[in-house]
Order: C-alpha cells, then structure tokens, then sequence
C-alpha cells in the first residue's frame, strides 16, 4: 500500500516560490519545492496543483510526505467588495488521493453548478491509505495556515495570468468557510470545526459520520453563531449515528430537517435548518459525495453568495 505521495511533473521553476530544507531520512526525497506546481484550464475554471508548506504533510513523526493541495477557482469567481474569499475546503476519504477525488467526485463541476462565489480547496491527507489524519490541519489554527497559504500562492504571477478576472491577488484572505467530508474525512472536518481557525459556517457529511458526534453537536448548537450541519448518508454507521446525533440536537432546541425513505427535504427546509440529514436513496458509500449531486445542493442551500440563484430559491417547496 503506498504510503508516501509524491508531486510529479512540476512545471517551469518560475512557478515555483523556494523554501529552504534539507532532504529528510536516508531513503526519503526531499519534499519538492513550495509553490504551484501546475496550472490547467478548463471550461469550467481553472485548477491549480500546489505544494503548500501548511499542508496536512510532510509533518515530522508522519511517514506521509505529499504536500499537495488542489485548489479550483471557477471560471465566473470575481473577488468581493470585501477581498475576502469564500471557501469550500473537500476533505477526502480513505485509500484515495485530492488529485483522484476532484475528478472522480465532480467536485470541480458541482461547484460550478452550485453557481456559487466561492473557490475549492481538496488538501492531500494520508495517500492511498486507511487513515483519516490529516497531519498538520488537525492542529490549533491549521486550516487558516492552509488558506492563508493557499491564496498566497494563487496571487503569484503566473497563477494570477492564468485565472484572468477570477484572479485572487489581491484578495485579504478568507471569507466565509465551508467544510466538506467524505467517508473518512470525518475527523478533519470534526477538527476544522473545534480548531481550524477560520470562520467556518457549514460543515457537510457525506456518508462520512462515523464519529465526532459530540464536536458536531456543539458546531451545531453553538447559540452565538449561525451554523449549519448537514450529514448526507446512505446505510449503515452514518445512518445510525445520524439518528443519534438528529435526537441530541433535537434535545438542544435545534432547528432540524430530516429526510425519510419516503419524503425528501425541500429546498426552503435546507436553507433555513440548522441541522439537514439527508438519504442517499440512490447512492453508494462510494459515490455519495456525487451520484445525487449533493455537494452542490448544499452550496445551493448555503451561506455562500451565488451569482445566479434567484430560480432555484423562488422554488423553495420544491425538493433538494
């Protein structure tokens, strides 16, 4: 099982911002050099690879080593009044890779179906294993490290000629922040809300509550912030503990919106509900994230600012 990522294929130095270091235990290469390490378009907007110094990994102690970062900026994002920019950070699951999980998880095109203002983030955890730490970002302050990082190295030259008018240089950091987990990437996003020292406002499960009931409970519930929950699950742990975690909010006066076998949440009920515990009826564990588009009704249904919303939120007793 492979253990330890490495970045292949870095583009022209130029692109690269230096960090010094040496190489690490004999056996081991030296971690590539901190900046953005590729830059492709598409005709939804533009992706970019980085390695990130504040990056889950390399962290010592760690036999993971692979510090990407896959960033995605739509094509139609225009930095605020503000300068400060909304952010979805994707935090995946296990045996699997960012690289891998932004194209076979439509991740980059449910954002851009979402219609939403708002940049993707997908950080490489632990590479094709069974592990969900995701190293440094499990720390105090690790994910606003990361986007303070992150939109550091989007503003350099060559990433800024590349974005065009969704450039981020002169942005003053981030916005409103959002969390996504599959699977495994639980106790990332569970950290995130405890710790990550950023202004997170929603956090979105799919098929990925196997723990952390009681740091989600608390992010729900927190009386002096408007917060947002959604836990999106197909059978069996995540079903259950949604059930149990549905009661415990239930219990502290919150707001709830659950789905059943035989009726679907509206698109009003999403919105406007603290707690959403949705059913995958058509998804797998393995595509949840997907198969029902579901991360783009939770930005639909977000705090994000969209830029061409007004039809789906005129239809709000329709069905997510």
């Amino acid at each position: 099982m492979l253990r330890r990522g490495a970045i292949s294929g870095l583009v022209a130095a130029a692109l690269a911002a230096t960090v010094g270091g040496e190489a690490g235990a004999a056996g081991r290469k030296a971690p590539p050099k901190v900046g953005v390490t590729e830059i492709k378009a598409g005709s939804g907007g533009t992706t970019l690879t980085l390695a990130a110094k504040a990056a889950p990994y390399p962290m010592k102690g760690s036999v993971y080593d692979d510090p990407t970062v896959v960033v995605f900026v739509p094509a139609s994002y225009r930095l605020p009044a503000s300068k400060k920019v909304d952010v979805v950070v994707h935090f995946h699951g296990h045996n699997t890779t960012a690289r891998r999980v932004i194209g076979a998880h439509a991740l980059r095109e449910q954002v851009v179906e979402s219609k939403q203002n708002a940049i993707l983030v997908v950080p490489q955890g632990p590479v094709d294993a069974s592990d969900g730490d995701f190293g440094k970002l499990m720390k105090s302050g690790g994910v606003a490290r990361l986007l303070s990082e992150v939109l550091e190295l989007c503003a350099t030259k060559a990433a800024s000629k590349a974005l065009g008018d969704a450039g981020l240089g002169s942005a003053k950091g981030a916005g409103r922040v959002v969390a996504s987990a599959h699977s495994g990437g639980y106790r990332a996003a569970a950290a995130a809300a405890q710790r990550g020292g950023v202004d997170l406002r929603e956090v979105y499960l799919f098929d990925a509550l196997y723990g952390e009931l009681g740091a989600f409970a608390d992010f729900a519930s927190e009386p002096e912030k408007r917060h947002k929950l959604v836990s999106y699950a197909v059978a069996g742990k995540p079903l259950t503990n949604g059930e149990k975690l549905a009661k415990m909010l239930e219990a502290r006066g919150v707001d709830l919106a659950v789905e059943t076998g035989s009726r679907r949440v509206s698109r009003a009920e999403m919105v406007n509900s603290r707690a959403v515990f949705l059913l995958g009826s058509a998804a797998t564990h393995a595509s949840a994230t997907y198969q029902e588009r579901a991360l783009r009704d939770c930005m639909l249904a977000s705090c994000l600012v969209g830029h061409d919303t007004k039809a789906w939120h005129a239809a709000k007793q329709k069905q997510r």
